[in-house]
């Protein structure tokens, strides 16, 4: 039999040493994160009264879409139009739900997305939101909402686009 410091010796089995708690930890770690993430910045349904007689006071018009390549090459599409304030309380913010229809008439797509406005007296075109530049009573501005992805089921033509939620 050969010594064990020969180099013909049999090779003596690696001791498996098992890190299993720390990855353990680790991986509940990552999970709390991600569950976290997802409860906050998903875009549930606003905080809304739907009995609010100001949100029939925030009037949408001229509702127009374009779309427009982002800067990795992907596509973004706009909802465009005008928002008027018939109401007599200034408006600082407001949230909309947009419904996507298929050609049967079938909703592809439910969006609730927050109302960005033009921003005045800026020497260039910039979009922010309503707390930015509040709305007063009689007053009108252009707004737009961005969508990152449209259903391919989606009819072509512009969606509904209600308000769910204002703010005062």
């Amino acid at each position: 039999m050969a010594e064990p410091d020969s180099p013909f010796a049999p090779a003596a089995a690696p001791e498996k040493e098992t890190h299993w708690v720390p990855m353990a930890i680790g991986a509940a770690v990552v999970a709390a994160l991600v569950i976290a993430l997802i409860v906050f910045t998903r875009s549930g349904p606003a905080n809304t009264n739907p009995e609010d007689p100001n949100l029939a006071k925030l009037q949408l018009s001229r509702l127009s879409m374009a779309t427009a390549k982002n800067f990795v090459g992907g596509s973004v599409t706009y909802i465009q139009g005008s928002l008027t304030n018939t109401g007599d309380k200034k408006f600082t913010g407001a949230r909309v739900l947009v419904t996507f229809k298929n050609t049967l008439g079938e909703t592809v797509q439910k969006e609730n997305l927050p109302v960005t406005v033009l921003l005045p007296n800026l020497p260039y075109v910039d979009y922010g939101t309503m707390d930015h530049a509040p709305l007063a009573p009689g007053q009108s501005r252009d707004f737009r909402l961005t969508l990152e992805h449209v259903s391919a089921d989606w009819d072509g033509q512009v969606p509904q686009v209600k308000v769910v939620a204002v703010s005062y």
